[in-house]
């Protein structure tokens, strides 16, 4: 098995919310709305798609409700400080709790992170300490 990943596919409570979130509020853009999954164009990415969370649970054969942190993080990597503050400002705005504000990270980084409504967590990045960067933008 390589490391890849294929598409991403977030478990929702309610789709309506979600589509809203990223795409009024981060300006994400629908490329396909098939009704219980929901995905999003990419820009040569892997994609990030929605599925109504007891339907994705039962799915992969599991429970849909938990509790507590479920290990998993999505980091968006940028080429500024002044864009992770813009993009804070527009998950904030769209409805994300701020988890940790931007600032300047222990690793000599800078970053914040936010969880959208259905608690998913976004971790954002900048670096200038490297330049072989992930960069999502």
């Amino acid at each position: 098995m390589k490391a890849h990943v294929s598409s991403i596919l977030l478990g929702v409570r309610d789709m309506d919310r979600a589509k809203r979130f990223y795409t009024e509020g981060l300006g994400w853009k629908v490329q396909n709305d098939f009704g219980v999954s929901v995905f999003f164009a990419s820009d040569g990415a892997s994609p990030v798609g929605f599925y109504e969370r007891a339907g994705l649970a039962g799915l992969v054969g599991t429970e849909a409700e938990g509790t507590g942190f479920s290990g998993l993080v999505l980091t968006y990597v940028v080429r500024s400080e002044a864009r992770v503050d813009e993009i804070m400002a527009e998950a904030q705005k769209a409805g994300a709790t701020v988890l940790n504000p931007a600032g300047a990270l222990p690793w000599g980084g800078y970053g914040g992170t936010f969880a959208d409504p259905d608690g998913y967590i976004w971790s954002l990045g900048y670096s200038a300490q490297g330049t072989d960067q992930p960069y999502a933008e």
